[in-house]
């Protein structure tokens, strides 16, 4: 087999239709667009969300509650999941929980939750921790500094 030889699989190629072409091709005249309307005008595009005049659904529905912008969301780790994955001493920063895949985004910041039991010592670094986490880190002898 050569590389001249080489053809799509029958059917993998499917001809353009060549609209406009007179009555004989089927798409003659109007090509395909109907008559009349603005789907069938020259630029026309219609939005998804419009319906014709109508007021949209997403201005029918009515708006309820309070959404905060200033909202902070962390990505959250365990006591229990720092005794598993780190050894005695060592240094947990932000950077280390993304290389070791104990989180997946960074988020707004990493927060430290005490679920669980902490035996090592642990110099923990993260933006945010409970009050349950800094006294079990701090009371195996382990520091805790907020980013």
């Amino acid at each position: 087999m050569r590389l001249e030889d080489l053809r799509p699989s029958p059917g993998a190629l499917k001809e353009k239709k060549r609209r406009g072409r007179g009555p004989g091709s089927g798409l003659g005249k109007t090509s395909g667009r109907g008559h009349k309307g603005q789907k069938s005008r020259g630029n026309s595009k219609v939005e998804p969300w419009f319906e014709g005049g109508q007021t949209p659904l997403q201005r029918r529905l009515p708006k309820r509650g309070f959404k905060n912008f200033n909202k902070k969301i962390y990505a959250v780790v365990n006591i229990k999941t720092l005794e598993e994955k780190f050894e005695d001493g060592e240094e947990v920063t932000p950077e280390v929980l993304l290389e070791k895949r104990i989180i997946k985004k960074l988020l707004d910041g990493v927060k430290i939750l005490g679920d669980g039991e902490i035996t090592k010592p642990l110099v923990v670094k993260a933006h945010a921790f409970s009050k349950s986490a800094k006294e079990k880190i701090e009371k195996v002898g382990g520091k805790v500094e907020v980013i």
